[in-house]
């Protein structure tokens, strides 16, 4: 499962990787851009250059490989097992969609079968999601910030998460395809754990009420320690 996430000067930096994606890409590639409420037809767009196939994602879907599903508008992406959620909680980063929730439910659901990548935008969404992504056996890649149209989530990442890659926009195709190839291998070796009934660890955060409740819905907050971050 590949996890993208951008905003400012994304629709450029996500269209040229879309454009150098096998058409047999054997992973499953889910995608936020920081578009709010607004309605854009962002599958049009990204159709134009990518040989995957590109739609909004929609509720209970399957994850499906070979496919490119976005967050539509005004909704989080979220992964469970074996399909997608669009919900509607608080915004964070003050955006919604987010980047963090979808890489944070990605990391949770499956562990080290994740790719979270990070391209260009504004302030820090997409650094503790990818942080999730890295510490629960996943791999970490950045859009090289001295490309980058807007620098500062990629300096961000680069700064709190320990990156296995950060490259240009022109070898993030060849190194997702290569990458994919190399994660479907890892699932099958985690599927064979799983049936000799050895499973996988996941190391789940430690959350502590706060007498804090959330401005969008009211609901109870929590505190999570993640990385650097607080």
């Amino acid at each position: 499962m590949i996890v993208v996430g951008a905003s400012a000067g994304g629709l450029e930096s996500l269209a040229a990787v879309l454009k150098d994606l096998s058409p047999e890409f054997p992973a499953a590639i889910l995608g936020v851009i920081h578009i709010g409420a607004h309605e854009v037809n962002l599958p049009n767009y990204f159709a134009a250059c990518s040989a995957l196939p590109v739609g909004y994602a929609k509720d209970g879907e399957p994850i499906a490989a070979g496919k490119v599903s976005l967050a539509p508008p005004d909704r989080h992406l979220i992964v469970e097992q074996g399909h997608l959620h669009l919900g509607r909680g608080p915004k964070e980063n003050h955006t919604r969609p987010a980047i963090d929730p979808l890489f944070r439910s990605a990391a949770e659901n499956y562990g080290p079968l994740v790719i979270g990548a990070v391209l260009t935008g504004f302030l820090t969404d997409g650094t503790a999601g990818l942080w999730e992504v890295k510490r629960r056996g996943g791999i970490a890649i950045v859009q090289d910030p001295d490309e980058a149209e807007v620098p500062s989530m990629p300096l961000s990442a680069l700064r709190y998460v320990k990156v296995d890659h950060c490259v240009g926009i022109a070898e993030f195709g060849p190194l997702l395809n290569r990458l994919a190839v190399e994660a479907v291998k890892t699932a099958s070796q985690v599927v064979l754990m799983a049936a000799a009934g050895e499973g996988v660890a996941m190391d789940y955060t430690h959350e502590t009420p706060v007498a804090l409740t959330c401005p969008d819905c009211g609901g109870a907050v929590r505190k999570t320690k993640v990385g650097s971050y607080t």
